[in-house]
């Protein structure tokens, strides 16, 4: 950086009169901050005096605000062997920095180690001449169940096959960067260092401005630009990322790119195979796919030609990419580079190749398929790391040191009975870099990974990547699948570089609309606006009851049980309080509490609301950062009811239920005033008028129907404008007191308010109107909306109150009608907009053979 020498010693000297405050020297290894004469390096001086010049409460202050973001973000990372683990993205507030000078020669070892990949792509399915001359030995190619003969000579447009390398770098003994792991298959990691980049760039605005940082967005503008270029079917490109869906361990990095490229995101299930093509089914027809960026093991992808049994991958895409009508990037099959035991034989590769020896080697490496190897491997397991050839969940690679005798003698056992499937390498511990921990610097290993993305003539390397450390140093395989945090990785530049947009001038915008929108992802959509509708309601009520319970005048027998069954039907938690067992009655609360917080009761608040949750999981590509926000918000909410509604503490319950519909009221709100009106918002809102119109029929019906004496019947007219918020507009239309004629026609007739039951049914109208349909009949959801409204418009507000035998009949019949009438609306969505007819699969589903795949 442009600070001059004085300043650089000041710093130091500051530092070093801060013990309590100073980076300790390392004890033994390479340090990042420190040369080998243990002085601080330049290009750390600026960043460790500005962390002492903030000092330890202005730190802790930022982590929780960068902690805040990536909350907000819905920034996630799955644990698969930890399900009840803290999910959250982890980010250490301090970066990991590489001067400029160094990353250049980094940078041109990975643009050719990136190119060498491609080639060996290319012989793997192509002519093999590699396996012909000897270079490799057959076994290590064939036994190797990510090499897909499926794919022989399967290519994409252009020179560069591999469009995607990422490559795992670890600093060795020696300070020079060693490679550990290739990335070849559907490489993760870019979106989260984005989004690390993004947040510290808002968590130290000041510093990282300062520090002169190269900037992320030109790789992603040259990542989005070589996906238009591989467009096998002419003009603007569809371009989609194909993700596994939401219980994958990186689905927010899948969302997460595909809103900031600009693209679909879609899961196997949103595409089909037609004519040659691909397509994907959304509202308005099928939308031909150019191209695929896939986030799915390529042997998932096709359950027709690959693996039979998944339900991830779209089948008959491998025909498609046969044909060259679709480009898949990662191609097909990629995933045979990620075997480790290929960097035994890389140098030879190398040679046979390039014609010259790499810039960066990758760590030492054995392949426990060559018999001399074996030997040295068995001899030596205690010091090397065990790793499979072939990736799978559950099986990870292992350090030596960290097992016993009798697990040592096992995993020997396991490596001699099939030793093709290992390799071993040197341990390296890597350099140790600054990181925030329990409130000072230490010093912890860290690992790198970056990426290269193919441009017209070779690649471009992502300036930086994704750093992670272990907090725990007794720990010594860095992986964020044990627990490993994420650090930002800054490549200082000696002046201020240029900006660059991602949008460049040579890009050709999409003019696609938004009908084309997948149709799982409305139907996500439709059901988070249900979901959401259906638990405000049930809080709205069950807020109503308790208020009416805890007056200080006691209710009529008659009225407390309408009310508590009421609860029962609308929330249809059955069999509750229609089970007229005297000690519900005699003691509600229990059973009101039950109905709020018991996650596992169908039609609970926390049931309606965690299904609200997973839906908006579904599409969080489709949602503002503020939606999001309240979303997590909704969680918290939910969270803290359950403190605010335990016994020891119940006071005054319905008081606690209104943070929670004040976060649903924001979360509507910020749906109607920030989200564009395109098919995904149409739904949306279906789902809510719809919803909210059959929870207005089950709380009259549940309420009105009967007759009860005038005391009895005021409390219930009282308690169905109570939870439909009309009470005040009621008194002051109507100034009369309240009389049921008036209450029936402000809820169910009168259009100028929007809790009531026609002003749902018109907006529906709209809504049907809106969406894309060219047959000149009504469709059968639009006839079932007419009926209803017909009927509603038709009816006499006097024949309703009238009584037969203590009932209300019409009333009870009109809204029995209209409850059938909008649930059959319901399924008619489903069953026009909301398709799951499954595609072809394979035939053989024999096991042993699918293993062999």
């Amino acid at each position: 950086m442009n600070l001059s020498s004085a300043l650089m010693d000041n710093q130091a000297n500051t530092m070093s009169s801060n013990t309590a405050f100073t980076y300790p020297s390392p004890q033994a290894g390479v340090d990042e901050a420190y040369d080998t004469e243990g002085g601080i390096r330049p290009h750390w001086r600026y960043l460790l005096h500005s962390l002492q010049t903030l000092g330890h409460d202005a730190i802790e202050e930022r982590q929780k605000k960068a902690r805040r973001i990536l909350r907000d973000d819905g920034a996630t990372y799955k644990i698969y062997d930890e399900p009840d683990a803290n999910q959250s993205w982890q980010l250490n507030p301090i970066p990991l920095l590489i001067h400029s000078d160094e990353w250049s020669s980094i940078e041109t070892a990975l643009v050719e180690r990136a190119e060498l990949f491609n080639l060996l792509l290319q012989d793997i399915y192509g002519e093999r001449n590699l396996i012909r001359r000897g270079v490799i030995p057959p076994e290590l190619l064939f036994s190797h169940q990510g090499f897909l003969r499926p794919c022989q000579h399967i290519k994409l447009p252009g020179a560069q096959q591999l469009i995607v390398h990422g490559a795992d770098l670890v600093r060795a003994q020696d300070g020079q960067m060693r490679v550990m792991a290739d990335r070849t298959q559907a490489p993760s990691g870019a979106g989260y260092a984005l989004e690390n980049r993004t947040v510290m760039n808002r968590v130290f605005p000041s510093l990282f401005r300062d520090s002169h940082v190269h900037r992320l967005s030109l790789f992603f503008s040259r990542l989005r630009q070589r996906l238009q270029d591989l467009n096998p079917n002419g003009g603007v490109a569809r371009i989609v990322v194909l993700t596994p869906g939401i219980y994958n361990e990186a689905y927010f990095e899948h969302a997460y790119l595909a809103n900031y490229l600009g693209f679909q995101l879609v899961q196997g299930g949103d595409l089909s195979v037609r004519n040659g093509y691909v397509w994907m089914k959304a509202l308005d027809g099928l939308k031909r796919v150019d191209v695929i960026l896939r986030r799915v093991d390529d042997v998932y992808c096709d359950p027709v030609e690959l693996k039979g049994d998944s339900r991830l991958g779209v089948p008959g895409l491998l025909e498609v990419a046969r044909l060259g009508h679709v480009a898949i990037a990662n191609p097909l099959g990629s995933s045979v580079l990620e075997n480790p035991a290929l960097l035994r034989y890389l140098p030879a590769v190398a040679q046979a190749l390039l014609g010259r020896d790499l810039q960066m080697p990758s760590v030492k490496t054995w392949w426990c398929g060559n018999s001399d190897d074996l030997e040295y491997v068995c001899s030596n397991l205690k010091s090397l790391l065990i790793k499979p050839t072939y990736r799978r969940p559950g099986l990870y690679e292992v350090y030596g040191a960290d097992l016993d005798d009798k697990k040592l003698q096992a995993w020997q056992n396991r490596i001699r009975k099939n030793p093709l499937q290992f390799a071993a390498q040197e341990y390296v511990a890597g350099a140790q870099t600054p990181t925030w921990h329990q409130g000072q610097i230490q010093p912890r290993a860290s690992v790198l990974r970056t990426f290269a993305v193919a441009s017209e003539s070779s690649y471009a390397v992502m300036p930086g990547g994704l750093t992670r450390v272990n907090l725990d140093p007794d720990k010594k395989i860095i992986s964020n699948q044990r627990g490993s945090v994420s650090k930002d990785t800054w490549v200082l530049a000696s002046e201020p570089e240029k900006q660059i947009s991602l949008r460049t001038l040579d890009m050709q915008s999409s003019t696609e609309g938004s009908s084309a929108l997948p149709s799982r992802v409305v139907e996500n959509l439709f059901w988070m606006g249900r979901y959401a509708e259906r638990a405000e309601s049930a809080m709205r009520l069950l807020r109503t009851v308790f208020i009416q319970l805890n007056k200080t005048e006691k209710l009529p027998d008659a009225v407390c049980r309408t009310l508590l069954s009421a609860v029962t039907h609308v929330t249809a938690t059955y069999p509750g309080f229609t089970s007229l067992q005297p000690e519900l009655f005699k003691n509600p609360e229990p059973e009101m509490i039950t109905i709020i917080l018991d996650s596992r009761r169908l039609g609970s608040v926390a049931n309606n609301l965690t299904a609200m949750i997973e839906a908006a999981e579904q599409v969080k590509e489709q949602l503002s950062s503020d939606t999001q926000r309240v979303i997590n918000d909704i969680g918290d909410e939910l969270e803290q009811l359950k403190l605010a509604l335990e016994p020891s503490s119940l006071s005054a319950p319905e008081e606690a239920l209104a943070p929670l519909i004040t976060t649903l009221l924001a979360f509507a709100g910020l749906i109607h005033e920030s989200m564009t009106r395109g098919n995904g918002w149409h739904f949306m809102e279906m789902g809510r008028r719809l919803e909210r119109a059959l929870q207005i029929i089950n709380t009259l019906r549940s309420l009105l129907a009967t007759e009860f004496g005038e005391i009895e019947q005021e409390t219930l007219i009282e308690s169905s404008l109570l939870c439909s918020e009309a009470l005040i507009p009621y008194r002051r239309r109507y100034q009369n007191g309240i009389h049921l004629e008036q209450a029936l026609e402000m809820l169910m007739l009168n259009r100028k308010n929007p809790r009531s039951l026609i002003y749902q049914l018109n907006e529906l109208e709209h809504h049907f109107s809106d969406l894309p349909d060219d047959r000149e009949i009504l469709s059968s959801e639009h006839k079932l909306l007419l009926e209803a409204t017909t009927a509603l418009k038709l009816s006499d507000i006097g024949a309703l109150v009238k009584t037969h035998n203590g009932i209300r009949t019409e009333l009870d019949q009109l809204l029995s009608r209209l409850q059938y009438l909008m649930t059959q609306v319901a399924k008619a969505i489903g069953q026009r907009y909301f398709d799951h007819t499954e595609g072809p699969q394979l035939l053989v589903k024999n096991a042993e053979w699918q293993e062999q795949l």
